[in-house]
C-alpha cells in the first residue's frame, strides 16, 4: 500500500513538472527593484507618535498616514516581514534580511497598546498578522505570543453562541448583530492562539463562524453578501445586504476575495470538505465573472456606465487566496485543479499589474478602491501592496517566478 502511494506521488510530481511548462509568465514587476526600494523608503519614514500608511492620494500617490488604532495597521509591518521572507527566496537582491526583520519588529511595536485598548473590534485578527509572522521566525518570542493570545481572546469575546458568529461591527441597537464577509480573514488568529495555548474553544469558534458564513453569506451561484444582520437574541437572519458594494444583491469584489482566501484557509486548518467546496464555488464565481480584459472591478455587478472603477487590492487578495486554494488542491493530489487556479492567478496579476503599476508613486499599485460609495477609489492601498508582494513570494516558492 505504501509502495502504491509512493508511485502515485511520483506520477503526480511528474505531472506537475510537465504542467509547469504550460504556466504563463507572471509580471516582472513582482520582483522589480522598486518593490524593495519603495517599501524600504516608507519603512524609514518613522513618525512620532507612530502613524501607519493606509492608502494614497489619487494624484501623486503619496501615502496618507493614520494613528495605529485602524484595522489596516498590521499590513505594513507584515509587508516588512514579507520582504524578510523574500530575502530567503531571492537572496540579497531583495535587500538585507536582518534589516527587514528589524524593521518588521520595530513597526509592530506601535500595535502593542492595541492589545488592551482598541476600537477595531473584530479586526484584531488583521492586527495580529505581523506577530504571527514573527512566530514563524522565532516561535519563542514572548512579545508575539502575548499579542496573538490577547488578540485572539478579544475576538473570541465577540462570539455569540446564539448567532454562532463573532460580531463584526457594533451597532447602536444591541439586537442588531452585524457580520461581514471580511471576518473570515480574522479567524486565523484563533487557530494561531489555539496552537500556542491548547485552547480548543478557539477552534470551535472559528468553525462555528465559518459554518454560519457559508450558509448565510454565500449565494448558490458562489457570489456573496457583504453584510448579514442577525437578531442577537434569536440568531435569526434579519437582512442580507451590502455596505461597500453596488447593491444588496451584488457581489463586492474585495469581499469575494476575502471569502475565497478565508474558506481555503479554513479547509487548510480543518480538512472539512465543505470549506473546500465553498472556496471552489467562490473561485468559480470570481473567474467566471472576471471581465475579458482581466481587470477586477470594484463590484462584479456594478453597471459599466458610468465606467466602474477597478480594485487592484481585490485582485491581489484574490491572487493570494487562489494560490492558497491551489495548495489545498495539490495536497489532495488534484494537480490539474492546482495548476488551473495558479494559471488564473498569473493571468489576473498580469492584467491588473499592467493597469495599476505606478513607478512614481509611493505605493506599488494604483487603481485600488477603498470604499467606492464614499468616493474613495483610484488609490494605492497598503493591503493591496502587501498581497501583491505575498503573491510574488508564493509564486517564487513554487518555482513559478524568478527573482
Amino acid at each position: 500500500m505504501v509502495a502504491l502511494g509512493l508511485i502515485v506521488l511520483v506520477l503526480c510530481v511528474g505531472s506537475v513538472s510537465s504542467a509547469a511548462t504550460s504556466f504563463v509568465s507572471p509580471p516582472a514587476e513582482l520582483f522589480s527593484p522598486l518593490v524593495a526600494q519603495k517599501v524600504l523608503k516608507t519603512a524609514q519614514s518613522v513618525a512620532s507618535p507612530p502613524q501607519y500608511p493606509q492608502y494614497t492620494d489619487r494624484t501623486n500617490g503619496n501615502w496618507i498616514w493614520f494613528s495605529p488604532d485602524q484595522w489596516t495597521t498590521g499590513f505594513f509591518p507584515s509587508t516588512l516581514y514579507a520582504m524578510h521572507e523574500r530575502t530567503r527566496l531571492c537572496g540579497s537582491r531583495a535587500g538585507s534580511e536582518s534589516q527587514w526583520l528589524s524593521l518588521g519588529r520595530a513597526w509592530s511595536t506601535g500595535e502593542i497598546p492595541l492589545e488592551t485598548h482598541t476600537g477595531v473590534g473584530h479586526d484584531v485578527g488583521f492586527l495580529s498578522y505581523p506577530f504571527m509572522d514573527e512566530l514563524k521566525v522565532n516561535s519563542k518570542n514572548q512579545t508575539a505570543i502575548q499579542a496573538v493570545n490577547k488578540f485572539a481572546t478579544a475576538l473570541a469575546a465577540r462570539f455569540s453562541p446564539i448567532v454562532g458568529c463573532t460580531r463584526s461591527w457594533d451597532a447602536s441597537d444591541p439586537t442588531d448583530f452585524q457580520v461581514i464577509i471580511d471576518n473570515m480573514m480574522n479567524l486565523e488568529v484563533l487557530f494561531a492562539s489555539e496552537a500556542l495555548t491548547g485552547n480548543h474553544t478557539l477552534r470551535d469558534i472559528a468553525i462555528s463562524h465559518a459554518d454560519k458564513t457559508m450558509v448565510n453569506h454565500i449565494r448558490p451561484d458562489g457570489g456573496s453578501y457583504h453584510v448579514v444582520d442577525y437578531n442577537s437574541t434569536t440568531g435569526a437572519v434579519i437582512r442580507q445586504r451590502t455596505s461597500q458594494g453596488y447593491a444588496d444583491n451584488s457581489t463586492w469584489s474585495r469581499g469575494e476575495a476575502w471569502g475565497i482566501y478565508g474558506f481555503a484557509n479554513m479547509y487548510k486548518h480543518t480538512r472539512k470538505f465543505d470549506y473546500l467546496q465553498t472556496a471552489r464555488k467562490m473561485a468559480k464565481y470570481w473567474i467566471t465573472n472576471t471581465p475579458s480584459d482581466g481587470i477586477i472591478p470594484w463590484d462584479f455587478n456594478a453597471p459599466l456606465v458610468p465606467p466602474r472603477p477597478a480594485d487592484s487590492s481585490a485582485a491581489t487578495i484574490a491572487a493570494s487566496g487562489l494560490l492558497l486554494l491551489a495548495d489545498q488542491e495539490f495536497s489532495r493530489l488534484n494537480i490539474t485543479g492546482s495548476a488551473y487556479y495558479t494559471n488564473e492567478v498569473i493571468r489576473m496579476l498580469n492584467a491588473n499589474t499592467k493597469l495599476a503599476w505606478r513607478p512614481s508613486w509611493q505605493s506599488l499599485l494604483a487603481n485600488g478602491t477603498v470604499n467606492n460609495p464614499a468616493k474613495n477609489n483610484l488609490t494605492g492601498i497598503v493591503y493591496g501592496d502587501y498581497f501583491f508582494i505575498k503573491a510574488g513570494n508564493d509564486l517564487a516558492s513554487k518555482g513559478l517566478a524568478k527573482c
